[in-house]
């Protein structure tokens, strides 16, 4: 893929994305996708793409989303996947089966060229947190939907309130240096937690009927294989395999063990589900 220009402002996050944590999305994609399947049935039953629209997915990563709304939007539409991260973007490709009406740019969607007008429907599973100028970043997405097109996406609500990422990390943390604390509104998994900043940030950039609308649901973590998967997920990507970086293996090892022990307390048969709780919203780009 050819390099794509970057907001200055979100160099940090494409070298993240195409580093490290790039790849183990990807290695962990199956597991990933089965895990926020629930968010992904979520999205597209808000969103109700029709055959025949256009859609931009935004931070498609390895093109879960991507796929699902291409396979609904047929015959007649398309749907053009954006995400930064080239080996995720990579694994999306490798997935798209021939003949799917599904494109993929590696693409910063702050700065990218939007074809006016183009969209019906702009979509994001995650992929809209990071921006360091999210009114700017949304503004420019918004040039590429029609009048009357709609941003529908899903983020999280508070860290506190999704124990699907919090328990693990608490328990990894009694052996490791806490990761850097972030502000509120840094670009990261919990930038869009503050409903109100949302809504301000979409109506800086020029979107109407504003909907943020809380959403609870349980993940399950192990996808239903036992507590080694869940176990081996929670050390293999997000904070806790962050926070374990570097460390040695005794210290990995004794967070393994706590880790392990307070999932267990939360299975369910061969599962393990674990709060989640995300915001749902919904805008329109006026017509003029």
């Amino acid at each position: 893929m050819s390099e794509a220009p970057i907001h200055a402002g979100n160099t940090a996050q494409a070298d993240y994305w195409n580093g490290v944590a790039g790849r183990r999305w990807r290695d962990r994609q199956d597991h990933q996708d089965e895990v926020l399947k629930p968010v992904s049935d979520q999205l597209i039953a808000t969103a109700d793409p029709k055959p025949g629209e256009r859609v931009i997915d935004v931070g498609c990563g390895c093109g879960a989303t991507t796929i699902e709304f291409a396979q609904r939007v047929a015959p007649g539409g398309e749907v053009l996947g954006l995400d930064i991260s080239e080996p995720m973007l990579a694994r999306a490709l490798e997935r798209a089966e021939p003949g799917l009406p599904a494109r993929f740019a590696l693409a910063d969607a702050t700065v990218h060229r939007m074809a006016p007008n183009w969209a019906d429907l702009a979509v994001s599973r995650f992929g809209v947190m990071f921006f360091a100028d999210p009114a700017l970043s949304f503004a420019n997405i918004r040039r590429g939907l029609r009048p009357g097109g709609r941003l529908v996406f899903v983020c999280w609500r508070e860290a506190r309130q999704n124990s699907w990422m919090i328990t693990p990390l608490r328990e990894a943390a009694k052996h490791a240096p806490p990761l850097p604390e972030m502000g509120p509104e840094e670009p990261g998994p919990f930038a869009f937690a503050d409903d109100a900043r949302v809504r301000r940030i979409l109506s800086e950039a020029g979107y109407a009927d504003i909907v943020v609308a809380p959403h609870d649901l349980d993940l399950d973590i192990a996808i239903g294989r036992g507590l080694d998967s869940a176990v081996e997920g929670a050390l293999a990507i997000g904070p806790t395999s962050r926070i374990l970086d570097g460390q040695s293996a005794a210290v990995r090892a004794a967070a393994a063990a706590d880790i392990r022990a307070a999932l267990a307390a939360r299975m369910v048969g061969d599962s393990v589900p674990l709060g989640a709780a995300i915001w749902i919203v919904t805008a329109v780009n006026p017509s003029p």
